[in-house]
This record gives C-alpha cells, sequence and structure tokens, in this order.
C-alpha cells in the first residue's frame, strides 16, 4: 500500500468540521492510508476505523511502530485505534459488539482511494492494464463477471445511471460484441472505439464507463445512503458528521439526505403551499459546500472535484436505518 500514498483532501477542514478532542469517540468509516485516522489521534480522540478493503488495514496491522495506537495503552487502557474489516453501513452492527453504543463524530471519503486507483492489479484505471476487477472487497462480483454475463439493456442501464453516459446503449453494444473481456485495457479501447475517441482529446471518454461499472460492482450509493443512516443512528447530541464525495451522485445523495435530516425544504417560494416536517430535525448546522483551494488543488491534482458537507446532530430521535443486503 505504500507505493502508492493516498493524500488526505480537505484535511483541515474535514478536522475542523469534527472539532475533535480528548477522548472523543469518532468513526473513520472509509480509514484508506489513515490521513484523517491520525489527525484525529493525535488530537486525543480515539478512532474506530472501517474499510472494507484488507489491503488498508493490513497497512496497519503490519505496521504497529507507525500506529502504535492500535496496541493496548500502557495503563492498561484499550486500544485508541479500533480496526473493522467491514463496510460503513454495518457500522451500527460493528460497533454494537464492540460495546460502542454512540459516538462523537463520523468522517467519510467516499469512492476509490489512491491506493486502489494506482495498483494496476485492482483494476480500477486504465492508466495501466490490469485484470478487470474493480472489487473493493475483493470478494463478490467483479467487473468482467458483470460484463460479461449482463444483458446488454442492463449494462446500458448502469453506465447511464452511474456515468451518466449519454451514448450508453452504443457503449453497451459495443461490449456485448467484444466478450468476453479480461483487463482494463480492453475496456478502455472498446469504449474508446464505441464513441470515436481520438488521442489527444480533453477527456477520455473511457472515464464515465469506468465510474459507472465500479460503482455498481462496489454498490457504493446504496453504502452511501446506508453508513449516512448508520451516522445518524450513532451519533450522540452535538456529534458532527463531516463527508467528503468526489462526484455529482454521491454529492447528489448527500445533499438530499442532510436536507431532509435537517427539514430545510429545497424551495422556499411563498407561492408554494407549507408542507408540515415529517419528523423533527435530527441535523443541524449544515454547511454549504467546501472545495479544495487552489494550493491543495496544485498539490494534489486528484482534489480538485472533492466536496465537503457537514452537520451537527441535534437530540432527535434517528429515523428509520437503512441496510445493504
Amino acid at each position: 500500500m505504500t507505493a502508492a500514498p493516498h493524500i488526505p483532501v480537505l484535511l483541515e477542514e474535514v478536522v475542523a468540521a469534527l472539532a475533535p478532542a480528548p477522548g472523543a469517540v469518532i468513526v473513520d468509516a472509509t480509514f484508506g492510508a489513515g490521513g484523517y485516522t491520525r489527525r484525529l489521534l493525535d488530537a486525543g480522540a480515539t478512532v474506530h476505523a472501517f474499510d472494507r478493503d484488507p489491503d488498508a488495514l493490513a497497512a496497519v496491522r503490519d505496521n504497529p511502530e507507525a500506529w502504535p495506537e492500535v496496541l493496548p495503552q500502557a495503563n492498561g487502557q484499550p486500544p485508541r485505534l479500533v480496526l473493522h474489516a467491514r463496510r460503513f453501513s454495518e457500522m451500527v452492527d460493528a460497533l454494537a459488539e464492540a460495546g460502542i453504543p454512540r459516538v462523537d463524530g463520523v468522517a467519510m471519503d467516499i469512492g476509490v482511494s489512491s491506493m486502489q486507483l494506482d495498483r494496476p492489479e485492482r483494476g480500477f484505471a486504465f492508466s495501466a492494464s490490469g485484470p478487470l476487477d474493480m472489487r473493493m472487497s475483493r470478494e463478490g462480483e467483479s467487473a468482467a463477471d458483470f460484463l460479461n454475463t449482463a444483458d446488454e439493456a442492463d449494462i446500458a442501464d448502469v453506465l447511464y445511471r452511474y456515468g451518466e453516459e449519454r451514448q450508453s446503449r452504443r457503449v453497451a453494444r459495443a461490449i456485448v460484441a467484444a466478450r468476453p473481456l479480461t483487463t482494463t485495457e480492453e475496456l478502455a479501447r472498446v469504449v474508446r472505439k464505441a464513441l470515436g475517441y481520438h488521442a489527444g482529446a480533453p477527456k477520455d471518454p473511457a472515464t464515465r464507463s469506468f465510474q459507472a461499472i465500479r460503482i455498481h460492482v462496489n454498490r457504493e450509493l446504496d453504502e452511501l445512503d446506508a453508513g449516512l443512516a448508520a451516522a445518524e443512528t450513532l451519533l450522540v447530541a452535538g456529534g458532527r458528521l463531516a463527508v467528503v464525495s468526489f462526484h455529482s451522485l454521491e454529492d447528489r445523495v448527500l445533499k438530499h439526505f442532510l436536507r431532509d435530516a435537517s427539514q430545510v425544504s429545497a424551495t422556499t417560494s411563498r407561492h408554494l403551499p407549507q408542507v408540515a416536517p415529517s419528523h423533527a430535525p435530527t441535523f443541524a448546522q449544515v454547511s454549504k459546500a467546501i472545495r479544495p483551494g487552489a494550493a491543495e488543488v496544485a498539490a494534489n491534482p486528484r482534489s480538485r472535484s472533492a466536496t465537503l458537507r457537514s452537520a451537527i446532530r441535534t437530540d432527535a430521535p434517528a429515523r428509520s436505518l437503512r441496510k445493504v443486503a
């Protein structure tokens, strides 16, 4: 994992939104390389770190010198860093098993990590050829499994829904005609040919298809929806939620969640009838979108599409908890 380091995006802004204090219990729902976790630990918090990618947590277990907080404390107290090799949609059950009913903060950095993108053998990107995999957990249906067995209409639907590919039917038809596909290079070539891509064009059209297939294989939007509901269930009154998203689909899910949770209407038109709130607001002080500054984008170009939104939990009962099968 050290060969492809991950730079935490909007680090200062995320830490400020969480306001960690000594003794606080905070969930890092997407541990990755641990950038957020390190800063939270340094502030004196206890961190429960989740990641469904086994490589991410193995990097900590194999290097306790860099992560001494994963070991019991000298005074006999439990470790301040607790690892959970699970999806963040499962955090309520996982923390209950650890005897943690409530937490003071939840951080989420949604999407794929640099370590995954930069390792060809994981099959997330087409910058170098690798197996057509894309599985964050390394379990279940791979991208190759899906593309080589799904109906053309189902492939087109995934490309349109999760990649916003306007020519999804054409691309799906080309994928089916080229089956079986086994590598990222093969898939990128098929997509480019279907869309008439020429080298030197400003944006590679294969990007949209790769995003769509990755989101489908990992059920990322379902995970996000369930993870936000889990955070609402776990956070104490005054607890803080900070979520970094990287594309419009993720941000749309997050905005919808925060709008409904805070009972802030999408419209304030006086010409529309007033609608009674369906529940007491479970979040307040919802932030505006925060994006990286020019200096951060220059230092880390992958941060350019990042958006941070945060909110503070009220004392209202949580709404129903959603789960991913």
